[in-house]
């Protein structure tokens, strides 16, 4: 709880955004918590796209999302508000494809049962911190990739030991099942098999590590600089960066249709600047500069 009473405070902004989808006009607004808003396309037409078909139908579209992870995607439990890159992202994606903000049902998804969920198209399409790699594209597609981040180390602000991955042997690693950062602690033996510490969620990972039960928290660095923000005074990212977390949009591996259109979607949002509005109002506010990664469209 001590995480959640304060992420809404880093996330503010006054923008005002001017994209859209390529089908149709404006049909309102995509209004935002982070003071963004995204013009809502009135038709999308996507005959081959049985994902958008089904949520047209319905009126409403369902998005897979974190909402512990501050400054990309965070729910305050206090207010419900959501917040970050993330959530934006899929805002602005959802209103090219036709759905105000009204319009948008968020459902959180752990990372073990991201392939699962959309598979069974339980969502739409998904957007958070979802590294696109050739495992995972047997399961799922991938729009994107609209973000890339490196894995890093958080640790408490008093920890000298560790400076980076070499300096882990021995010590206790966090991180959230399922997730490409602990596979990679696995596959690269960074510390002894009993000292993996594996949870649904990094504020789990974060509380055990405030609390000395475990050594270091692992996982995208844009994620660790959100908690790190949050408790300067306890916390602090160290190392270098020790591998690249392509961001993706998660689909239905058959609709390429859908996919398309995503893709269309954030190679606009990157021409017109709507994309770095997003990111300087929200991942930005740490302080790090970045700019919106090539599309890698197959």
């Amino acid at each position: 709880m001590r995480f959640r009473k304060l992420a809404a405070v880093a996330l503010l902004g006054g923008l005002v955004l001017a994209a859209c989808g390529k089908e149709g006009s404006p049909a309102g607004t995509g209004g935002t918590d982070a003071g963004l808003s995204y013009p809502v396309a009135a038709t999308v037409s996507l005959p081959d796209s049985k994902t958008l078909t089904a949520a047209t139908q319905r009126g409403r579209v369902v998005i897979g999302v974190k909402e512990d992870q501050p400054g990309l995607g965070f729910k305050d439990a206090t207010t419900g508000q959501r917040t970050g890159f993330d959530i934006e992202i899929a805002k602005m994606v959802a209103a090219g494809l036709g759905f105000s903000a009204d319009k948008i049902d968020y459902k959180a998804i752990p990372s073990a049962a991201r392939e699962d969920t959309i598979s069974r198209g339980e969502v739409d399409y998904y957007v958070g911190t979802y590294t696109i790699n050739d495992k995972r594209k047997k399961l799922v597609s991938f729009a994107g990739p609209y973000f890339v981040a490196g894995q890093g180390l958080l640790v408490r602000k008093d920890e000298t030991a560790i400076t980076g991955k070499d300096t882990l042997k021995g010590k206790k690693v966090c991180s959230v099942t399922g997730s490409t950062p602990i596979q990679r602690v696995k596959d690269q033996q960074l510390t002894e098999a009993s000292n993996i510490v594996e949870f649904q969620t990094y504020s789990q990972c974060v509380d055990q590590l405030v609390s000395k039960q475990v050594d270091a928290v692992t996982t995208d660095d844009a994620i660790l600089k959100g908690y790190a923000a949050q408790q300067p005074d306890q916390l602090k990212v160290v190392g270098d960066t020790f591998s690249k977390e392509p961001y993706g949009i998660g689909l239905n591996r058959d609709d390429s249709a859908l996919r398309g259109k995503i893709n269309d979607l954030l190679d606009a949002a990157e021409k017109d600047g709507t994309w770095q509005k997003i990111y300087d109002a929200t991942l930005g506010k740490s302080g790090a500069t970045a700019t919106a990664p090539p599309l890698q469209r197959y």
